[in-house]
């Protein structure tokens, strides 16, 4: 009977001892696991514009190179068409276009710093004469603007799609605006061509601070 209960209490002591060796395993597995997964989430490897379905986005022909500065007019377009040449002379016509806007919104605010050198009795009747002026010159020397890109690209539907940009100097057009005016009778007499272009130089500069 002794030998009997001895040998329960060795059975019951390894018994316990085992269980305390899971429970240690079970803990320190456990502590391990949390650890590598901390350690994961704070790289978030898993995350990436591709993973979560981002797509680059690749702009032609646009960009700080390609806007108006002190200088130069410029202007971006593109054109969609079936058939390459006429993509082409969709966004050639498109970019001409905006180029004559900016130029034309350009030479308003000159006209409108310069109505009292002129010898009209309003800010609009100087701005009228500006304006007419501005779409003559402008007609004549859109044909001329240089272009400075020119992408083409296809898409899945078979159609072209033309990228484009174009410019023109500043200093041709002031240049062309002065000759203009010295044709206008009610003009020559009494402008400051000098002031105009001054003036003109100067609206322009601001293209170059933006």
């Amino acid at each position: 009977m002794f030998i009997e209960f001895t040998n329960l209490q060795t059975n019951n002591r390894k018994i316990t001892l085992m269980n305390k060796v899971l429970h240690t395993l079970t803990m320190l597995f456990a502590t391990t696991a949390l650890l590598l997964t901390g350690c994961k989430g704070g790289k978030d490897t898993s995350s990436t514009p591709e993973t979560r379905g981002e797509v680059r986005i690749v702009e032609y022909c646009s960009g700080p190179d390609f806007l108006t500065n002190g200088e130069y007019f410029r202007a971006s377009a593109t054109g969609t068409s079936p058939q390459r040449e006429i993509a082409k002379k969709i966004a050639r016509q498109n970019a001409e276009a905006t180029l004559a806007r900016a130029v034309e919104a350009t030479v308003e605010i000159v006209a409108e710093n310069q109505a009292t050198q002129l010898g009209f009795g309003t800010t609009e009747e100087a701005t009228s004469k500006f304006n007419e002026l501005s779409r003559t010159i402008v007609n004549k020397k859109l044909t001329g603007a240089i272009t400075i890109c020119q992408e083409l690209t296809m898409t899945e539907g078979k159609k072209y799609i033309a990228y484009l940009a174009i410019e023109l100097s500043g200093s041709q057009l002031a240049d062309a605006y002065v000759e203009g005016l010295k044709q206008e009778e009610r003009i020559r007499a009494e402008y400051n061509y000098d002031q105009f272009k001054d003036t003109f130089e100067e609206v322009m500069s601001n293209y170059r601070e933006q």
